[in-house]
């Protein structure tokens, strides 16, 4: 799948379902890519990447695409989750080759609107992007104009703010989705914790609010989960693409499983 291709489908809100990087293990995440989900996002403000991190990441998704896309038709983009909502990480993201950013902490249309000026290059789009496309003119220019056009920009809904205000950052112009961060999102609805049972009913609700308010928007919408039975949960709820765990949860994981079977 080209960032063409993946830009298309997602504001066309077909059903994207993508993995999570936290690791600087660029082989791991070569074999990732490969598997055949359409996206591979890399977190750079949690995440264990710096730069250098994100580059051989954003380096190996392409690489193990090409594989995939060779034997099967089919192949990830490489994503970026940026560590703030700022020009300069968000354009270093983008010239190291992402498809598309993952805005964190949107409270409001206006900082809505700042992701995606950052994003975008000036002219008819209104941007602030400074040109020095290195890695990404070879994917997806040189000219400006196709850059934005492969280009998606995703703001996270994960606090009070972004909740209430939902519908006016959804109507930002120039904005291909929203994100849920599900783990702040249920704080931002009172719970004690991440996944706090005691707030089940009002996290439910905003799950709910916020798929139905970019349904009305027409903007994609998509979610964290951690697991692929919650991914697919949610995609029947109206999410339009979902994102599953992380390597580093799924490494602990198994190793684990396999602990308990040798013991057995």
């Amino acid at each position: 799948m080209n960032a063409n291709n993946f830009a298309e489908r997602l504001r066309a809100r077909e059903q994207l379902i993508g993995y999570w990087v936290v690791l600087d293990a660029p082989v791991a995440t070569e074999r990732i890519a490969r598997i055949g989900y359409d996206y591979v996002a890399l977190d750079g403000q949690h995440g264990l990447l710096g730069y250098q991190g994100l580059l051989s990441g954003l380096m190996a998704v392409d690489a193990g695409a090409t594989l995939s896309t060779r034997a099967a038709g089919t192949g990830a983009v490489g994503l970026v989750r940026v560590e703030a909502n700022d020009a300069t990480p968000i354009g270093r993201a983008l010239d190291a080759g992402a498809a598309g950013v993952i805005v964190p902490l949107v409270d409001t249309a206006e900082d809505a609107a700042r992701a995606v000026a950052a994003a975008r290059y000036p002219g008819a789009s209104g941007g602030i992007r400074s040109y020095g496309p290195m890695r990404s003119g070879l994917r997806f220019g040189p000219v400006p104009a196709e850059a934005d056009a492969a280009t998606v920009v995703l703001a996270m809904i994960e606090t009070p703010q972004g909740l209430a205000n939902v519908a006016e950052i959804c109507a930002t112009p120039g904005l291909d989705g929203i994100y849920v961060g599900p783990s702040d999102l249920c704080l931002a609805v009172g719970g004690r914790y991440p996944n706090d049972p005691e707030v089940a009913d009002e996290f439910d609700n905003a799950l709910e609010i916020i798929a139905k308010t970019a349904a009305e928007a027409g903007v994609a919408a998509g979610i964290h989960t951690p697991d692929g039975q919650t991914a697919n949960l949610r995609l029947t709820q109206g999410y339009t693409f979902a994102t599953v765990a992380s390597d580093l949860t799924h490494l602990e994981a198994i190793a684990t499983d396999h602990l308990k079977a040798a013991r057995q």
